[in-house]
């Protein structure tokens, strides 16, 4: 059994949206806005240490704690890099963290449960074979991770060519994520 005190949830939500017309973070999709949809999801899933990565769109998260991205224009990686030094350094009981976006509409706390349930430091989510989101990711990648991603590439490479762990979520969810905004 894997101890969810020593693992954290981390929604990164920084990006401006340019192709949904605006940060996704505060839009209301179901009722809910996306960023606290994550949230939601990570907590009901057991976590009860959740942060988001927040940049062009800055305001209050219930239940999580945000860290803010100044560089967000350069790239999704620069908020992977902002979450994982943050909890590097200010959150030292951390072992694992697990990694989603804040547009994955079709994730859900099953989803989630099943992930973090596992053994491992390197785990990547597929859906139907193909890679997606959340991610694990063990402390001891951190500072590796935090070194290489730049632009919009985030860990997939990294996991990759270290043998992650493929968990299979798609008899759970779907890689489903909210490119543009509904009509």
């Amino acid at each position: 059994m894997v101890a969810l005190s020593n693992t954290a949830g981390l929604v990164l939500a920084a990006g401006s949206g340019q192709r949904f017309g605006g940060p996704k973070a505060p839009f209301v999709f179901e009722g809910e806005r996306l960023v606290d949809r994550g949230v939601r999801i990570l907590r009901e899933a057991g976590l009860t240490n959740v942060f988001v990565v927040l940049g062009a769109w800055v305001g209050e998260v219930p239940q999580a704690t945000v860290i803010e991205n100044p560089d967000f224009t350069s790239g999704m990686a620069s908020s992977l890099r902002t979450g994982l030094v943050f909890l590097s350094t200010r959150e030292p009981q951390l072992e694992r963290v697990v990694i989603t976006l804040v547009d994955h509409i079709g994730l859900n706390t099953e989803a989630i449960t099943e992930i973090t349930g596992r053994q491992g430091d390197l785990i990547q989510s597929t859906y139907e074979g193909e890679s997606g989101h959340p991610v694990v990711i063990g402390r001891e990648h951190w500072a590796a991770l935090i070194n290489e991603v730049t632009g919009d590439m985030g860990a997939k490479n990294y996991l990759t060519r270290n043998n992650a762990t493929r968990v299979e979520l798609g008899k759970l969810a779907t890689n489903t994520d909210l490119d543009h905004r509904p009509t």
